[in-house]
């Protein structure tokens, strides 16, 4: 392994922006200061003009395997993830077949141990059955447990109220929610398939899954995690009538609660969907305008915790169908950083708020061992970001899928090099590494 010397890069990191060195010795951050000088053999990173955020960490991805290779593999979106600066990720479990059981999410793992450039934890999945099997989930080496209140890509919908309040109160670690109140949904689905047939116009998404059935279903949930006491994390907030569900508590205040963003509610709005239709179809859907400056000052305020991406690939011939055909989820991760960062432009907000945002609140809420942060003895997860124009191109994409909804788009800053462990794994375009990605260990009582 190599040890390397970043010279001269603005550190974004803890509320500061400081111009420092940083030696990376045996995969760890070494030593942090205005000038260093090692000793023996190492290699130099002239990053002088350039910004060193810790790498993202991104909490909700869908990497598709088993069973879905053919829209992506673990091995695929790893290398976009780097691409996009995102250095770890946490992988949903409605796979094929779902990780439901011990042994499945076991396989998950082994795949990931054997091709995977980012580090990597996957939640173990829920059904209305196999609340013994959940229980069984150790939080020390495993992100959470994900429990689907409302449907979406898969068949994981948990219903049964016994199950729930199982598990919401006798689970020892974090569970993350997708909330949606499905006969809200389905209701309003028969309404416009009754006019449109299976044609539905995908400006009509979000008036299917509405705000009222993300308010039900997240109401709903915080109040058996109340009852329960349940480290609850609320996924991909969409609606300005949820952040009341949510306090203002800074995490260090152990708050219990928490919720998430993801970047392409905070980029789009509904009047996209004349534009690019059923590409950005996605669970939650994409809503009015007003949500979205609602949750952008949300997360200024301390309601909403974390920014993440949900990268959910299908192929393009797959979204490419009617509006009941066509899947939802949209691919992202190779560029939630970029996107951030020119959100924050676009808003006044510091680049150290991006890096909170993006790898310390992960770190902090998921209890993540020793990354997240630019500290020393911490693992070197480091992103160099150069603010340097970048255009999103179709042959520049590392999805399996080969697709983006950002083709085209112009971001003000560009992913320069990416250290994963401290190992250079992406840099100038390339990646540089095949597998040295690491299971993520959590520091959980």
């Amino acid at each position: 392994m190599q040890n390397l010397l970043i010279k001269g890069a603005t550190i974004v990191n803890e509320g500061q922006e400081l111009v420092l060195d940083v030696y990376i010795k045996n995969g760890l951050i070494h030593q942090i200061a205005t000038s260093i000088s090692p000793e023996g053999n190492f290699v130099e990173i002239d990053a002088s003009g350039k910004f060193l955020f810790p790498g993202c960490i991104d909490d909700q991805v869908h990497f598709r395997e088993p069973g879905l290779t053919h829209k992506a593999t673990i091995a695929s979106e790893a290398k976009a993830a780097l691409a996009g600066g995102v250095t770890s990720f946490m992988e949903m479990p409605n796979t094929n077949p779902a990780a439901t059981t011990q042994a499945l999410l076991a396989d998950k793992y082994a795949i990931a141990a054997n091709c995977s450039v980012a580090n990597y934890s996957f939640f173990m999945g829920t059904t209305n059955d196999n609340a013994d099997e959940v229980l069984r989930t150790n939080p020390a080496e495993v992100c959470g447990i994900k429990i689907f209140m409302g449907s979406s890509t898969g068949n994981m919908l948990v219903d049964s109220e016994s199950t729930l309040s199982r598990i919401f109160c006798n689970t020892p670690m974090l569970i993350a929610t997708h909330c949606e109140d499905e006969p809200s949904v389905k209701a309003n689905l028969a309404k416009y398939q009754a006019i449109y047939g299976d044609d539905i116009p995908a400006e009509l998404h979000p008036i299917i899954r509405d705000e009222e059935a993300c308010y039900l279903s997240s109401s709903k949930a915080i109040e058996i995690a109340r009852k329960c006491g349940t480290r609850l994390h609320v996924l991909h907030i969409t609606t300005a009538k949820e952040l009341e569900l949510f306090s203002k508590a800074a995490l260090d205040t152990n708050k219990k609660i928490t919720s998430e963003v993801c970047v392409h509610h905070l980029w789009y709005t509904a009047n996209d969907y004349e534009r690019l239709g059923n590409l950005i179809k996605c669970n939650p859907a994409i809503k009015a305008p007003f949500n979205r400056a609602a949750i952008r000052q949300a997360l200024v305020d301390g309601v909403i915790d974390v920014v993440a991406t949900d990268h959910a690939p299908h192929t393009w011939d797959e979204k490419q169908q009617v509006y009941t055909k066509s899947p939802a989820g949209l691919p992202l991760v190779q560029h939630s950083l970029q996107l951030m960062l020119n959100i924050a432009d676009q808003e006044g907000w510091s680049k150290a708020f991006v890096a909170e945002k993006m790898a310390h609140n992960p770190a902090k809420l998921f209890a993540i061992r020793q990354r997240g942060y630019i500290r020393e003895g911490y693992w070197a997860d480091l992103v160099l970001v150069a603010a340097r124009p970048h255009t999103v191109q179709k042959n520049q994409l590392l999805y399996k899928c080969q697709w983006s909804p950002l083709e085209g788009e112009t971001f003000a800053y560009t992913i320069d090099t990416t250290i994963v462990n401290g190992q250079i794994a992406y840099q100038d375009g390339t990646i540089m590494t095949d597998k040295i990605g690491q299971r993520m260990m959590f520091d959980r009582i």
